[in-house]
């Protein structure tokens, strides 16, 4: 399985830690950024948001300082579900509930949290159930209908 990460120049010690950790269950494609020199977090968020909608990678990992703006952009990618989470119950209610395909988290969350959140999300299904498929089919009719504002 292959799962795509980028962060910003505030979330690259973590996106190193998640790499390494990772690389031996996971393909990693890692989308940068490769410093701490500073850098537009958009620029990453919509590199992963894209690697992940067309289908080149399962999951995507984003991290910027607090999580919040590269969830935010993330977002503005077609068929991107991302969800900024602090703890592993979100991790595990994102992928049952919304079926999220992107998980994104602060700078200052511990590499032990953070390598637990990321196995979790990536290793809960999503549940199925009815009513949350209704609920992400009325979120994607919505994204195309406005697809042009």
């Amino acid at each position: 399985m292959k799962i795509a990460i980028a962060s910003d120049h505030r979330g690259y010690k973590l996106k190193e830690f998640l790499k390494e950790q990772l690389a031996s269950e996971y393909e990693i494609c890692d989308l940068g950024t490769n410093s701490e020199e500073s850098v537009d977090y958009p620029d990453y968020a919509f590199a992963l948001g894209e690697k992940v909608s067309n289908g080149e990678a399962a999951f995507g990992i984003a991290i910027c300082g607090s999580g919040i703006g590269i969830s935010i952009a993330c977002n503005k990618v077609k068929g991107i579900r991302c969800a900024k989470v602090t703890t592993v119950e979100d991790a595990k209610y994102t992928r049952e509930d919304n079926d999220s395909n992107i998980v994104a988290f602060g700078e200052k969350t511990s590499e032990k949290d953070a390598l637990e959140i990321v196995k979790t999300f990536i290793n809960t299904p999503f549940s199925n159930l009815e009513k949350h498929q209704r609920r992400i089919d009325k979120i994607s009719s919505y994204e195309e209908k406005n697809n042009d504002r």
